[in-house]
This record gives C-alpha cells, structure tokens and sequence, in this order.
C-alpha cells in the first residue's frame, strides 16, 4: 500500500469523508509545507508517511467528536504550521476558520497555503490569544476553539476559553499526559465558564500513538477581567 492509499484507508478508518479533491489538497499541503519548513522551522517531522498519520489524521480526530457542523465559526489558537485548523479546512470547506499565530512568518507561509490551496472564509491573524480575546469581535464568537501541543491546559483554557460563545465548545488536543492537566486545570476551566464534557481516547491509524480530546462544553460566559495581559497566563497559570 502506498502513502496515499494509507491516508485514504486512514481517514475511513477515522470515519471521515474524503474526495478526491480533498485528497489531492493535502497532498498539495504537504508538499507547501515541505517547501516552507526548509525556510522556517514549522515542523520536525518531514517524513511523508508520518506527516500524514502525525499531523494530517491526528488533526482530522477533531472531527470524529461530531461537534463541528457546517458553518461554524472555528478558530485555532497558536495554529503553527496550520495543525489543526487549516487540515479541519480543508476536510471540511463549509466552516469558517479563522488561524491565529504569533509569529508573523508562520502567518505569511499560511497565507500562500490557503491562496494556492484556493481556500475561501480563511481568516489569518497574526497576534497574541491574551489581546484578541478581549477584542470585540472575537471575545465569545465561536462556536470551536481549537489548539493542539500549544501550552499546558491551565494555561491554554485562559487563552482559548474568552473565544467560544455560550453553549460552544473547545476542543483540545493532547497526549498521554492529558489526565495530570485536566488535573490541573479544572480551577482554570470552572473560573473561565468552561465544564468538562468528556474526554475521547483515538488510536491513529497505521500506528501505536494514542491521543487525547479534552472537550469543554462553554457553560457560563467568562469574566472579563479574562484573559489577563500577554505572558501572565503563561507565567502565573491559574490554579
């Protein structure tokens, strides 16, 4: 079986729809991004094969969770180099995905991704989560917040939860370590209007990884003295 099959099998395995016109864009994602990794540090893994199990179906898992409908407005906070948000997009074309970054470059190498990949209703932000999720326009206007390998639970609650609307969802992705966050950031998750939904165990295809979804149900709208200033949720996490 070669790559490709086994990224078709992968998505099946998954219970995810895939085309061929889908197919073909993140095969087109994954040559941009190996073009641009060699400019800019994106990702470690250059291997095909791993790329499309540790990035592409690792992203795609936040789809089984059945949450993201058509039209939802959608955000990826910290998006790097466009996991998940930008796989999300374009396995799912009928959402609105907005990829927010800090760093300038990661945002201009997303741009010519979704220009090239023909991408519509992408919005791209360079910027801080503490400063936008205060802006009008922002704060409480989505219905998912993403992030994936961003920062500790305690700490990413405080800059993905200001985002999602009453009644939305964030939808984390994590590792083994999942049960010592939720731990941990369950001050955080009660302070910022967050409930624990539940949590979903996915294996990935053609592989022994065991990933994680923390899924946050937006139960109460969050105080607005939240989130605090840039480097304060990261240096003081609340506890």
């Amino acid at each position: 079986m070669n790559n490709v099959d086994m990224l078709r099998n992968g998505f099946k395995e998954l219970d995810i729809d895939i085309n061929e016109e889908k197919l073909s864009r993140l095969l087109e994602f994954k040559d941009i991004l190996l073009e641009w990794n060699e400019k800019i540090n994106l990702t470690s893994i250059t291997d095909e094969e791993e790329i499309f199990i540790k990035h592409f179906m690792d992203s795609a898992t936040c789809l089984s969770t059945g949450l993201i409908k058509s039209g939802d407005k959608i955000i990826d906070i910290g998006t790097g180099a466009g996991f998940p948000g930008l796989v999300l997009k374009i396995l799912k074309e009928d959402v609105n995905m907005t990829l927010l970054d800090s760093l300038n470059k990661r945002i201009i190498y997303l741009k010519e991704a979704t220009d090239k990949l023909a991408l519509d209703k992408v919005e791209l932000i360079h910027g801080r989560a503490e400063e936008y999720g205060a802006k009008k326009g922002y704060r409480e206007e989505f219905d998912i917040a993403v992030s994936r390998a961003v920062a500790p639970l305690n700490v990413l609650l405080e800059y993905c939860m200001p985002f999602v609307k009453l009644g939305g969802y964030f939808i984390c992705q994590k590792g083994p370590s999942y049960q010592e966050e939720l731990q941990d950031g369950r001050k955080a998750m009660e302070i910022l209007g967050g409930e624990l939904d539940k949590v979903e165990e996915h294996l990935l295809p053609f592989s022994d990884i065991r990933h994680y979804i923390i899924i946050i149900k937006k139960v109460r709208n969050t105080p607005t003295k939240y989130p605090r200033k840039p480097g304060k949720p990261s240096s003081n996490p609340l506890k």
